[in-house]
């Protein structure tokens, strides 16, 4: 495999989306960290509009605040055009894992803030996914 695929942090707190961005870069993915929608900033993906960001990601960590209606509108979003094939990993409470558990099926989740060895398993999972879909290409190049 030629690169590493990118992996988005969708993260309100700029601390930790440096933190998460600096050890995610580290093993050797390109990281783009998002804070998220704003008043300012709409986000592009509930306006129908090309989030580079999000299409260029092989992988996601989600971590805004689920009470936030546009927030739950933004993760509703990744569900419907994200490919499944895309690891995906948002970032609940107790409390929000109970309460939108219709909303997180399908979506794997963390009940607290990721730590290094949680983000290291996700970027090896985002290139296990990465050797999966070069290796299916292959085959599928070779069978033409």
């Amino acid at each position: 495999m030629k690169d590493r695929g990118e992996i988005l942090i969708d993260v309100v707190d700029p601390a930790y989306g440096a933190f998460a961005e600096g050890f995610i870069g580290t093993t050797g993915h390109p990281t783009t960290v998002c804070h998220g929608p704003g008043e300012k900033h709409p986000c592009p993906v509930l306006e129908g509009a090309h989030c580079e960001h999000l299409e260029d990601a092989h992988g996601v960590v989600f971590q805004f605040d689920l009470d936030d209606p546009v927030v739950r509108e933004v993760l509703r979003k990744y569900k419907e055009i994200v490919p499944l094939e895309i690891p995906i990993r948002v970032v609940v409470t107790d409390d929000q894992r109970e309460k939108y558990a219709d909303l997180l099926e399908g979506f794997q989740v963390w009940g607290r803030e990721p730590t290094v060895a949680d983000l290291d398993g996700f970027a090896a999972e985002v290139e296990a996914a990465d050797y999966a879909e070069e290796a299916k290409n292959e085959i599928t190049s070779r069978e033409r």
